[in-house]
């Protein structure tokens, strides 16, 4: 299809590896690759700019830069390390990867339920140091899981966990009594009475300034003692050395992190070596093929950009994610 525009020049931010598979948005657009020490000095004169390394905060010093700036587009689903206040108060368009992710962060969790259990971790632990030592596990079927953040993601995680026979509720920003996906729905402000009836708390949240420590001591005291926390959204999301505190006093059963308030986790950290702990690194969506559907999604945007059509998962950014009735951008508007 002939497109109306003339290329573009667009950024590509990478870090350690570079975007796979770039023909054809190469085809779209006049590409630069630069890394963050390079980004100030590439982007002059560039209209748009794909954050392959989504950790990267580059942008926040180059942005005096930025003088053509229209549209930035984030290899993520969370954009927090990127809405810096002179982005969140510009007229520059912010989209990210949403629905990437979904189904493999799900499936990820979906295994994290069974292992926490069926105490697969401690079975793996007492096979490596050739121990015999006969447990009982525990059903998931009937549990009570409670999914905070209602976004795709959240929901991905429901269906799935439902499948698998737990009961499932929700948190999130509006209250739903029959959400198809979810169940209950409660509002954020009911926090604490949903913690309090869970067996799994399962965190996929943005992070934004109303979830930034959600869960912390006073959280942390309404969870069930036999209660376990999973998180697969932002490290912010939780309050750690509280965390940490509520797994020694045996307050809660356990947890399983995917991400952390520091990345990587530090080695000195206790939560490496807290029994009732699973630890990985920051890998719950990271499926083989990821990176090539990262790329396929933003190449989609870019011919759509050049064509003058809406971009998909445009970023409201004063909430700091893609709302259910997402905000609409063309080349053409500011």
């Amino acid at each position: 299809m002939t497109t109306r525009n003339p290329p573009p020049t667009v950024v590509v931010l990478q870090g350690e590896d570079a975007p796979p598979r770039m023909a054809p948005a190469e085809g779209l657009a006049q590409i630069r690759y630069a890394r963050a020490p390079e980004l100030a000095a590439a982007l002059p004169g560039a209209e748009v700019l794909f954050v392959w390394d989504f950790f990267s905060d580059a942008l926040a010093d180059a942005w005096p830069q930025a003088d053509a700036l229209r549209w930035v587009h984030v290899a993520s689903a969370g954009v927090d390390t990127l809405l810096f206040p002179a982005l969140r108060d510009s007229d520059v368009t912010v989209t990210n990867s949403r629905g990437v992710f979904d189904e493999p962060m799900a499936e990820y969790v979906l295994g994290l339920v069974l292992c926490l259990a069926k105490d697969l971790h401690t079975t793996a632990r007492l096979q490596q140091q050739r121990r015999w030592q006969h447990r009982e596990t525990e059903r998931v079927t009937g549990a009570h899981v409670l999914v905070v953040g209602t976004g795709p993601i959240g929901r991905a995680i429901g269906r799935r966990l439902a499948a698998a026979g737990l009961t499932v509720s929700g948190l999130g920003r509006t209250a739903r009594p029959d959400d198809p996906d979810l169940g209950t729905v409660r509002p954020q402000d009911h926090l604490h009475d949903a913690l309090a009836q869970a067996d799994y708390v399962v965190l996929a949240a943005p992070l934004t300034e109303a979830t930034r420590g959600m869960i912390d001591r006073a959280a942390l005291a309404r969870m069930k003692p036999t209660a376990r926390l999973i998180n697969v959204a932002r490290g912010p999301l939780v309050a750690q050395d509280d965390l940490v505190a509520a797994l020694r006093a045996h307050q809660i059963a356990g947890a399983a992190l995917d991400v952390f308030a520091d990345e990587p986790l530090p080695d000195s950290s206790p939560l490496w070596r807290l029994p009732n702990v699973l630890v990985s690194p920051h890998m719950s969506g990271d499926v083989v093929g990821w990176r090539e559907e990262l790329v396929e999604l933003f190449t989609d945007n870019l011919r759509r950009y050049r064509q003058g059509s809406p971009l998909r998962n445009v970023v409201d950014k004063r909430l700091g994610y893609v709302t259910s009735a997402p905000l609409e951008h063309t080349r053409g508007s500011r």
